[in-house]
Formats: C-alpha cells, structure tokens, sequence
C-alpha cells in the first residue's frame, strides 16, 4: 500500500510542471469572450424543473428590478410547475418587476401548473412550437402504506389534539371528514389560481372550464385559449423584449462561467427528479 502511496507522489511530482503548465495555456488560451465592452441592458431569467424553493428566482427577480441599466427581462420557463408557495412567490415577484420593466416570458418546453402560474403576469407571453401549457389545477396527493406496515409489523401510535390534524396521513386511509377538509383546501387554492390566471390574462373566470380544469394545451390551443399571447422561438421572444424594452443596442447580461455551470449541473440533477416524496404534498 505505502509502495503505491509512493508511487502517485512520486509521479505527481514529475508531471506536476507540465500539469501546471498545461492549465496555464488553457486559461491563456481560452477563446475571449467575443460581447462588447458596454454594459449589459437586457437579462434572462430561467425557471428550470420542479419548483421547490423560490429563492434563487426572487433574488435574479430583485436584482433585475433593482439594476437600473436593464431594461428588460426574458423569463424563460421549462418547468412542469411544483409546491403552490414558491409558484406564488414569483408570480407575484413577475408582477412587480412588470410594473418597473417589460417581461416577456417564453415557453421553452414546459410552463405548466405552477410554471405557469409563474408566468402570468408578463407583459406577453411567447410558447415555442412545440410547447406544453395549462395544467391549471391544483393536486394534493400522499401514499395509504397500512397494507405495507401491517405486513413489516409497524403499529403507528399517535396522539393528537384537533379533529383534522391527521388529515393527509399515510398511514391509513382518509375517513370521509378528512377528505373533505383536504379537498376544502385544494378548491380554496385552485379558486386563487384561476381569479388570479383570469386577472391576469383578461379571461372570463366564469368561464374557466374551457382554459383551467387541469386542461393540457399544446401551443396552438394554449392561444386559442387565451393562455398564451404568440407562438415562436426563442429568439423571437428576445426580439419582441428588444421592442418592448426600446434597446437600440442589445447587450444581454452573462452569468459568470464557472456560476452558470453549478447551475447547469443542479438544473440537470433537479430534472432527474421530476417525482419527489415527502408526505402529503400540494402542488400546483
């Protein structure tokens, strides 16, 4: 083991020269960043995956809004929507930027749910060709494992203080008064959803079967619907922003490199996990 130890040191020593060397051209080397000199006017936002946490779009959000040489922002959305807080969170956060500087957001892939409840308050919003949109409902779901303890021998034990505080367990399955508590609760939050799509977007509420009720559009019908203002790609989105935001000279704000590919790998791991248990949950 220490011959082998000794060995790597050994050769760790000899190469460590040309190692350096070679990480010194690298960064010598690396192609220059070709962007011009004058700072930045415009600025994309991606909301990628599972929304979980809205953190990290808030803050962009607040240091868009903030910036006072950006004069637009393109919030891209590749999202099959999440928890109903955090969705809620930035729509909201949208809406204030909007009243500062044009939005536009585009559809990428996916803007459902809670994505597109992210969405709405945009000045227009673009969906690609091919896009998924609507999705406009809202699920509170939890697995009913008593079959499963029953067979391993677990006899959950619980004390407890309310009628309805073990609304939403696991570990049975929901008596008839629980279940119209949770769905109490879900109509509560989809109700919000649709005043707030209908507010939005100048549709009918009253008429909300034909553009909610968890219909899935492609971006056609999504149009058709009213749910979406144009059909096209990305660069024409960033074209329509140019206009809204009056630029003469484009310049759009770069994440730093080594920033922009922690995110890329995170994004990558989060998209992975498009199913994610913890319990009772409700998403949007």
């Amino acid at each position: 083991m220490f011959k082998k130890l000794g060995d790597i040191i050994k050769w760790i020593g000899q190469h460590f020269m040309g190692m350096l060397f070679l990480l010194i051209a690298l960064v010598v080397l690396m192609p220059k960043s070709t962007a011009p000199l004058s700072p930045a006017n415009l600025q994309e936002i991606e909301l990628l995956g599972p929304i979980i946490d809205a953190d990290a779009i808030i803050k962009e959000v607040e240091e868009a809004q903030k910036n006072t040489r950006i004069k637009g922002v393109l919030f891209t959305v590749n999202s099959p929507g999440g928890a109903v807080p955090p969705s809620i969170e930035i729509a909201y956060a949208i809406k204030e930027l909007q009243k500062h500087k044009p939005v536009i957001a585009y559809a990428s892939g996916i803007m459902a749910s809670g994505s597109y409840y992210s969405s709405i308050y945009a000045q227009k919003i673009f969906a690609n060709p091919g896009a998924i949109v609507g999705s406009i409902g809202v699920i509170m779901e939890s697995a009913n494992v008593k079959e499963l303890l029953d067979k391993i021998g677990i006899k959950p034990q619980i004390v407890k203080q309310g009628t309805y505080k073990e609304a939403g367990t696991p570990t049975r399955e929901w008596t008839p008064q629980e279940r119209a508590e949770l769905e109490t609760l879900t109509k509560d939050t989809y109700e919000l959803f649709v005043h707030d799509v209908a507010a939005a977007r100048g549709l009918d509420v009253n008429a909300s079967k034909s553009y909610a009720d968890a219909h899935i559009f492609s971006s056609k019908r999504a149009k058709e619907a009213g749910l979406i203002d144009e059909i096209g790609t990305k660069s024409q989105a960033k074209t329509e922003l140019v206009k809204a935001a009056k630029v003469i000279k484009p310049v759009w704000k770069e994440k730093d490199k080594f920033e922009a590919f922690l995110e890329k790998l995170e994004t990558q791991s989060i998209l992975k996990v498009q199913s994610y248990f913890y319990g009772l949950k409700s998403s949007l």
